[in-house]
């Protein structure tokens, strides 16, 4: 073939899939440029490799469910049970069987852009998705657990069409009116799990930031309502905010 230039070959290998043919051309063009190129791209398709295993790996409970007639399997997850602040936040989603985001995984793995990314991609692509927000009133009445429950079953209450079957992530519900299974951590096992942790705690990390703009003393935004160091010095200094589980110990003691 004719030589192409290096930068035109670059274009190709972002841009296209490339023949056997092509990329054995390609390692006997003894330019280093070429090379460096045919390295990266080689990279690559390795870690493209390792994400779509990982993705039908976690897509295993999902495809069991569907092989016994479960059409519409959901997955419900909750983010914000151990902050002194703020509510918990639960999340279900049912996915379409051809559902593909590689890199998906429990939120707390992704960097906040892949998660906010694929925020926007599992809400658009979703065949239904319900999000549920217990405030710390409720936690402090009935305890972080039971409200944890509260707001995972009316997330799947919201579901349109009615799940089938159900995955949780480490948390029995009874009374869901389906079939369910509770597995440990879910949100690392189950593509269904691991998108509804993301809904779930993208939308608690938004509630936090419309919190610490009205109590900023306390930097909710980068604490989430987790007690770190500066958090609790706060909390000595400026006593708890509307938002603040006083059920907890630390804010307990802080009043």
């Amino acid at each position: 073939m004719k030589q192409l230039s290096i930068a035109a070959i670059k274009q190709q290998l972002l841009e296209q899939e490339m023949s056997q043919e092509f990329l054995e051309q390609l390692k006997r063009d003894e330019r280093k440029g070429v090379q460096a190129l045919l390295r990266t791209y080689e990279r690559k398709q390795q870690k493209l490799a390792l994400q779509k295993n990982a993705f039908q790996q976690m897509s295993q409970f999902e495809r069991k469910a569907n092989a016994m007639g479960k059409q519409f399997v959901a997955g419900i997850d909750e983010a914000g049970r151990g902050p002194l602040a703020g509510p918990v936040v639960a999340a279900a989603v049912i996915l379409p069987s051809d559902f593909m985001l590689l890199g998906l995984n429990d939120s707390k793995q992704l960097s906040e852009r892949m998660r906010n990314a694929f925020f926007t991609v599992i809400k658009e692509q979703a065949i239904s998705y319900g999000i549920s927000i217990i405030g710390n009133d409720i936690i402090d009445k009935v305890n972080i657990f039971e409200a944890t429950k509260l707001a995972m079953k009316d997330a799947c209450e919201q579901l349109k069409p009615s799940p089938q079957h159900v995955l949780i992530d480490a948390v029995k519900l009874n009374d869901l009116g389906c079939t369910s299974e509770i597995l440990t951590k879910g949100d690392q096992r189950s593509i269904s799990i691991a998108a509804a942790s993301v809904l779930a705690k993208v939308t608690r990390d938004q509630l936090m930031a419309e919190i610490h703009a009205e109590y900023p003393a306390y930097d909710f935004q980068s604490n989430m309502g987790y007690g770190t160091k500066h958090h609790l010095d706060m909390l000595k200094e400026h006593g708890p905010s509307p938002y603040h589980r006083r059920s907890f110990s630390p804010v307990k003691e802080s009043i």
